[in-house]
């Protein structure tokens, strides 16, 4: 808009001069003409620059004060868009209203004409101003539109980015938490299997082989298990997976503790419903690593998963006859389990168990 208003006053320069080379007093014209290009071009680039409502006012009534005299000198068409530059820049410059005062005025130019010339010339000066003013206003209007937009594209770009690496950093997370949960729970009790068989060989009883052969198999099935755990996990990034309700996922998983030399029973109490995926995984997985927490850890001689359907929650305890707990939860699987607890509005707590032992408690609303 700026180039386009500087050729229409350098249009209207050489027009002006072309005019008083054909017939008038270039003496008292063309000073003013070139004043007011001045005005129009470098003047308005500095108002504009400052943002000052005051100069502002000033370069439109100097330019409206230039433009008129240079009209009444040398009436044509070289002043006239002198006017229609003006109106122009007022529209950039200032509110509405005064835009409206000054178009109101620039009619006022044909004053010394015979009342009908004035008339005529006025009103085709007025409709020139006029429809300067609104084209003005419009191409005013899209370009903020245009800004506006940009910045909105912008922000909605900026979001977007932010969207997609909070989905990544979940996504990580939650990878991380099943493979933990999952992979991580097998391949301890393969470790401690193959413990087991060790000292079965190192006791050098005749007996010894048999039962080492037992548990190496043992360790065998549970590798296969991890194996299995690690493409579940991999398949859950691609499809939903089928899995056993509640009651029936904790028995196996007290039959594989068992075998891996930890005594586990368990008890159901409350009716059983259907449960949401993240809160059957969230409360499996409290279950698999307060079993693997307590065959590391713990020193205990029995274990006892309690699944407990409530109003409203349905509750995983996990409980063992070990050396007890002091009730600060350490390590990543914990922190894993209470991420999937809160995230589900649930809680995690870990404390003594009476009697001694520790208790390992997740509930989840269901």
């Amino acid at each position: 808009m700026l180039l386009a208003l500087t050729l229409l006053t350098g249009g209207a320069l050489l027009t002006l001069v072309l005019g008083v080379a054909g017939g008038g007093d270039p003496v008292a014209v063309l000073p003013l003409g070139v004043a007011f290009a001045l005005l129009a071009t470098v003047g308005f680039r500095w108002v504009q620059r400052r943002g000052s409502r005051a100069w502002s006012a000033v370069h439109v009534v100097v330019g409206l004060v230039l433009a008129s005299v240079v009209f009444a000198l040398a009436p044509g068409v070289g002043p006239t868009l002198f006017l229609v530059v003006l109106v122009s820049q007022c529209v950039l410059l200032l509110p509405l209203p005064v835009t409206v005062v000054v178009i109101a005025m620039v009619p006022m130019v044909h004053t010394g004409m015979p009342l009908m010339d004035a008339v005529r010339e006025g009103l085709g000066t007025l409709v020139a101003v006029v429809f300067a003013a609104v084209v003005t206003e419009l191409l005013r209007r899209e370009q903020a539109m245009r800004r506006e937009l940009a910045t909105a594209h912008q922000q909605l770009r900026d979001q977007a980015a932010q969207a997609e690496r909070l989905a990544l950093a979940q996504e990580r997370n939650r990878v991380a938490r099943d493979i933990h949960d999952g992979l991580g729970h097998s391949l301890t009790v393969v470790q401690m299997q193959l413990q087991a068989a060790r000292a079965l060989l190192a006791s050098g009883r005749d007996a010894a082989d048999e039962q080492a052969d037992e548990v190496l198999a043992k360790a065998q099935h549970q590798s296969q298990e991890a194996l299995a755990e690690v493409r579940r996990s991999v398949g859950a990034l691609r499809e939903a997976r089928v899995v056993p309700p509640l009651p029936e996922a904790l028995r196996a998983l007290a039959e594989e503790s068992a075998a891996a030399g930890l005594p586990t029973e368990v008890a159901v109490a409350g009716d059983e419903r259907p449960l949401p995926d993240p809160a059957r995984e969230a409360l499996f997985r409290a279950a698999q690593e307060g079993l693997t927490n307590v065959r590391k850890h713990a020193e205990a001689h029995r274990a006892e998963l309690c699944l407990e359907y409530a109003d409203g929650a349905v509750r995983v305890a996990v409980r063992d006859d070990g050396r007890g707990s002091d009730g600060t939860a350490p390590g990543f699987g914990l922190v894993g389990l209470r991420e999937r607890a809160e995230q589900l509005g649930g809680r995690l707590e870990l404390a003594p168990a009476p009697g001694g032992g520790s208790v390992l408690t997740v509930e989840v609303p269901a």
